[in-house]
């Protein structure tokens, strides 16, 4: 059924249970039962849904209504600022470092918090009372380390419950001050420490060494379970959208992905969900049952809910490999319209031209052209293997084709081959 969103909501009957993947119905804390929304009153009438689910949903859904509209009235996404995935090429000696966290983004205007979508977090009074009025703030909504699920359902309630005290708002840049990423920071200490907030706090960094640090400060922070690291180029400003100035490092990757259908579970999970079939933006089909806890197999995110899955690496096929189940994702659009872009050049040769690297939702083949005066080279990381070809005018372009036990020693191959080409003068084309 269309609603107000540009994909059409998906409305379901299992066994006599209806459900709609609509927020209305999804944020609702009654049992799946006994949960209705306006979609499936349209579709079956509001006389049978309230046969169905009783009148005391009544009040509920109208409350729920409500509280939807106030969050759609809230605008268009905030200006933030996102980043690529580190390719493992740039040298990231002098970057400012911090750990990764596994919360929900929020921008705050200087009176209540936006998702990157927009909507509206409905926050305590006594949660926002001590931070900093009429100044802009970017930060997370952050449970601690290994609770994002626990994060994002108290982030997403509108009872402004106290559940809320479980959460911390962590700050780590200022977009509206006009300056180098090391003054916005300073900038957002002293407003912190000012505030005497107990519910918020700066996010402290540090610079980065080399890459022993790095590898060292990211084994760190993932034996505490944390998800990984955030590299800032030093100097940079605050850029709306993706930018080659922010980079994440971490050992697995993750993505989101769409529920397509439920497959259910056998053994110790029969009569329940087994696991979640979901799709890529790029179509392709996989299944996840990993990382589900026995509530979410019990009442799993509705078909056509975005999820956020953790995996190891891309088949040759193009399907993730290990694939583990994080959350749900309330606050990314679908399709996605801010993955990653291609990541630059090496530092060294960043002058010259841009580089390219896979992307974690696209395509697994990763395909880099480039070219010193008629020759050209170009080189393709497919998974384990490493493809070459070499094109010299006058003569038959020459094929070559190399192997690796794994993707990482793959990756490692591929940058050895192109360091050397461009220290042959060698420069990349970008399409």
């Amino acid at each position: 059924m269309q609603g107000s969103g540009a994909q059409p909501y998906i409305l379901r009957n299992v066994a006599g249970v209806y459900s709609c993947s609509c927020p209305a119905w999804r944020n609702q804390s009654a049992a799946i039962e006994r949960r209705s929304c306006k979609h499936l009153r349209q579709l079956r009438g509001d006389a049978i849904e309230t046969a169905r689910v009783g009148t005391a949903a009544a009040p509920a859904r109208a409350a729920r209504t409500a509280g939807a509209a106030q969050v759609s009235a809230t605008g268009t996404a905030p200006p933030i600022l996102l980043a690529h995935p580190w390719d493992q090429v740039v040298d990231l000696s002098g970057w400012w470092m911090s750990e990764k966290l596994d919360g929900v983004r929020a921008y705050w205007d200087g009176t209540r918090f936006l998702s990157r979508l927009g909507n509206q977090f409905h926050a305590p009074d006594w949660f926002i009372a001590d931070l900093p009025k009429d100044v802009i703030l970017d930060g997370e909504l952050w449970a601690g380390r290994k609770k994002f699920q626990r994060g994002v359902s108290i982030a997403r309630r509108q009872d402004k419950s106290d559940d809320w005290r479980e959460l911390t708002y962590v700050v780590f840049d200022a977009p509206a001050h006009d300056a180098a990423f090391e003054q916005r920071l300073e900038h957002v200490r002293q407003l912190m420490e000012a505030s005497g907030s107990q519910h918020a706090r700066w996010l402290p960094h540090e610079r980065c060494t080399g890459l022993d640090h790095l590898r060292a400060e990211l084994a760190r922070v993932e034996e505490l379970g944390g998800e990984g690291l955030m590299m800032r180029q030093p100097g940079s400003r605050y850029e709306v959208g993706r930018s080659w100035t922010l980079r994440k490092v971490k050992t697995f990757h993750d993505a989101e992905a769409r529920v397509i259908a439920h497959v259910r579970g056998a053994g110790r999970h029969g009569g329940r969900l087994g696991s979640l079939q979901c799709e890529l933006p790029n179509g392709k089909v996989f299944n996840v049952g990993t990382g589900l806890s026995d509530a979410e197999r019990n009442n799993p995110p509705p078909v056509g809910t975005v999820v956020t899955f953790r995996y190891q690496e891309l088949s040759n096929d193009g399907v993730p490999r290990f694939p583990s189940y994080v959350g749900v994702r309330d606050d990314v659009a679908w399709p996605p319209t801010d993955t990653p872009a291609p990541a630059p050049a090496p530092a060294r040769a960043r002058a010259a031209a841009p580089a390219r690297a896979a992307q974690v939702t696209a395509s697994p083949t990763t395909r880099r052209t480039f070219t010193r005066g008629d020759d050209v080279w170009s080189i393709e990381l497919d998974g384990r293997t490493v493809k070459i070809r070499s094109e010299t005018p006058g003569t038959e372009a020459e094929d070559t084709t190399r192997h690796s036990p794994n993707p990482a020693a793959a990756w490692r191959d591929a940058d050895s081959l192109i360091a050397a080409k461009l220290r042959d003068g060698y420069v990349e084309i970008v399409a």
